[in-house]
């Protein structure tokens, strides 16, 4: 089956190393296109983003910002199916049943940064068939385990597992002051490790998973509670945060 990759960023890339074939790349930017075709191996390609080829699976793998408008215009250039991996589900799903009704349509979230593969990868399937159920099996062979869930569960999941917590370690970055070395404790030790994997990668990815998922709001009003509580409210905050 071939398979044409939209996106050529490190998502793109990774999911091109997992096709059994050599896959065809597209990107605004047609150098990184190049690029990633050419890192894929002597027979992937480069093809244009506004081209008409047709492919058996289309694979969208573009930032959450330009999800939709993407899926909308390269739907047309499937085959079989479509499938995305852009970070949300049911806004993907949802126009893939718009523009591509007949074809296979399911959507794909690595729950990991690529260079931290393989992991957990969420999956909502609304047509499957022979064509995403191949992708499944690229994803099984390469050691990820798949946890099938609804798209509107995944993505209210996602406001607490990715919006809310990047934005309080990047709250905690920005408030914390330097500190003399040898006076770290174990908790603090851990917070800048997150701290340091969260800022070390883009962030644009970042900042489109706040303005879909949200997060910051919460956050600093859950910062206000504790700053405004007296030692019984803290208590009760603490027995809260506990669970």
């Amino acid at each position: 089956m071939d398979v044409l990759i939209v996106g050529a960023g490190d998502v793109g890339r990774w999911f091109g190393d997992l096709v059994d074939g050599p896959p065809a790349f597209a990107d605004v930017n047609p150098e990184q296109a190049e690029a990633a075709a050419e890192a894929a191996g002597p027979r992937a390609r480069a093809v244009e983003l506004d081209g008409d080829e047709s492919f058996g699976l289309v694979c969208v793998a573009v930032p959450l910002s330009v999800a939709t408008t993407v899926i909308e215009a390269q739907a047309s250039r499937a085959q079989q199916g479509i499938v995305d991996l852009t970070g949300a589900m049911a806004d993907p799903l949802a126009t893939m049943a718009q523009v591509a009704p007949a074809r296979e349509r399911v959507s794909f979230h690595p729950l990991f940064a690529p260079e931290h593969a393989p992991g957990r990868v969420a999956v909502s399937t609304s047509a499957g068939g022979p064509a995403t159920d191949r992708v499944r099996r690229w994803l099984e062979d390469a050691g990820n385990t798949l946890v099938d869930v609804a798209p509107e569960v995944h993505d209210e999941a996602m406001e607490t597992v990715q919006g809310r917590a990047h934005a309080a370690i990047l709250a905690f970055a920005l408030a914390a002051d330097d500190v003399p070395d040898g006076l770290e404790t174990p908790v603090y030790e851990e917070i800048r490790a997150l701290v340091e994997r969260v800022t070390g990668g883009t962030p644009g990815v970042y900042a489109d998973i706040q303005a879909t998922f949200g997060g910051a709001d919460e956050v600093a009003a859950a910062a206000q509670r504790l700053a405004e509580s007296d030692s019984d409210e803290f208590a009760a905050l603490y027995e809260d945060a506990g669970g």
